[in-house]
């Protein structure tokens, strides 16, 4: 997943690679399924990615976050 900002919270990237519709849908999912970043399990929608993070998600797969420097 590219950003193009400094970093994303992890319940817009959930939202931009399509698991949830909504931001407002962050909180739920992140309550019912494991999600880690960098191999730590995570429940916070508000945490900052950055560069170099990689997240994954139960039954969704693992994506890195990577800088678009267009």
């Amino acid at each position: 997943m590219k950003i193009k900002d400094q970093f994303i919270t992890l319940g817009q990237a959930l939202k931009e690679v399509a698991v949830i519709d909504s931001g407002g849908q962050a909180k739920w999912f992140l309550a019912e399924i494991p999600v880690w970043v960098n191999d730590e399990e995570e429940n916070r929608r508000g945490r900052k990615l950055y560069p170099g993070d990689q997240v994954t998600i139960q039954d969704h797969g693992t994506f890195m976050i990577t800088r678009d420097d267009r």
